[in-house]
């Protein structure tokens, strides 16, 4: 059985985004259960040269929609980066998803060898399809996922590693 592109992006990056949604929840209850301000978990971030939560929120989604995009063809939808409240965060999230799921398989057809061309200035790349999203948007999306949870975690957030991998369609299934 071969996996197919959009097999291995699009409901992997739509997983992600949808635990990514689920993690704010938790956040957002921690915070009302401690009496924390809630702007303080949105700008917050784990050193002084990374990003805020709501930049890794803003940079999961635009790998994500820019990675199905460059994979197919398609324009991705463009967002403001403006986001400052936790709601805003999940619609970023929700949005992204929504844009995903109007991504068809067929769509992806010969996308292993599409040349994909991202960055800019000293920064540009150009990979072929299959190795732009191996070795490039899903690595960088987890990145973004990831430290989104660790900026929570570094909150007080009470969430685990089965928060982070979330459920299991078919859990216990072989």
């Amino acid at each position: 059985m071969s996996v197919s592109l959009f097999d291995a992006s699009v409901p992997v990056f739509t997983r992600g985004l949808t635990i990514l949604s689920t993690l704010l929840d938790k956040a957002e209850a921690h915070a009302s259960e401690t009496g924390a301000a809630l702007s303080t978990y949105v700008e917050a971030r784990l050193a002084p040269d990374m990003l805020t939560l709501a930049g890794q929120v803003q940079r999961a989604s635009d790998t994500a929609k820019f990675g199905a995009a460059r994979l197919t063809g398609l324009q991705a939808p463009s967002f403001a980066d403006d986001e400052t409240t936790f709601d805003q965060l999940r619609e970023r999230c929700a949005k992204t998803i929504a844009y995903l799921s109007t991504v068809a398989p067929e769509s992806y057809a010969g996308s292993e060898a599409r040349t994909v061309t991202f960055g800019g200035g000293a920064n540009k790349w150009t990979l072929r399809g299959d190795r732009y999203l191996f070795q490039f948007a899903l690595p960088n999306f987890f990145f973004h996922v990831t430290t989104a949870y660790d900026i929570l975690r570094h909150k007080g957030v009470p969430v685990g590693k089965r928060d982070y991998l979330g459920p299991y369609e078919g859990a216990g299934a072989r």
